[in-house]
């Protein structure tokens, strides 16, 4: 659903994006349907305390959408240096702009999540948010080891976004999201596997650190370290 421009990955390996909220046209309200729909003050909130960004560390806001999170990192750790990456151009002009108008500095780009344009070992930390739901199992996969590629020894990936339902009526919410953004790339994230992915990555300490109620679903906020061998 409102996840982020980058959208869903297609076979073989290759990347194509979808316009934030799936249509072009409805670019222009990104940000007040995200707000609404998903509780985003409060994940990102939660995101950003357990992710403890420190100033001078260098994060990576992966899939950033019009650059909310990035924008906030940047206004809490004025030290820290902050890229943001998404495959959507449009998307890409708003985050710029925000950034502009909030008078902060954060290096706004356009790349894949499979291709990160970045050298290994390049962030202390990278998050994401409600971007993984759009991706193949494949490219989840491909995903989490770019992830893993790009963090330092030690550093931390902090990802939210739709997980397990925590009872019935959350699972009947969550059928809203999989009409629009498919039932075949929601499904382990409905099964709570995300965290396996980056298990399978190499990275370690993976834990479900938080999850809350919205409108649509349950979020939950997932964790994990580069290990520092």
């Amino acid at each position: 659903m409102c996840g982020f421009g980058y959208g869903r990955a297609v076979a073989e390996r290759r990347q194509r994006f979808v316009p934030a909220l799936r249509f072009d046209a409805l670019t222009r309200v990104y940000d007040p349907v995200v707000a609404v729909t998903s509780r985003e003050t409060a994940f990102k909130r939660r995101l950003l305390q357990h992710a403890r960004i420190k100033n001078g560390e260098s994060v990576l806001d992966l899939a950033c959408g019009t650059g909310t999170l990035a924008i906030e990192i940047k206004k809490d750790n004025p030290k820290a240096k902050v890229s943001g990456i998404d495959g959507d151009r449009a998307i890409l002009g708003r985050a710029t702009a925000k950034g502009k108008e909030a008078g902060v500095k954060v290096d706004f780009q356009r790349g894949l999540s499979n291709e990160l344009p970045y050298d290994g070992r390049s962030f202390d930390v990278v998050v994401s948010t409600l971007f993984f739901h759009h991706l193949t199992d494949e490219a989840k996969a491909d995903t989490a080891e770019e992830i893993r590629r790009v963090l330092r020894l030690g550093g931390r990936v902090l990802i939210a976004d739709w997980g397990r339902p925590q009872d019935p009526l959350m699972r009947m919410a969550f059928l809203n999201i999989q009409l629009l953004d498919g039932f075949s790339n929601t499904s382990s994230n409905v099964a709570g596997k995300l965290p396996q992915f980056l298990r399978d990555a190499g990275l370690k300490r993976v834990s479900v650190v938080d999850r809350m109620r919205t409108p649509l679903g349950t979020i939950e906020i997932v964790s994990g370290i580069r290990p520092t061998k």
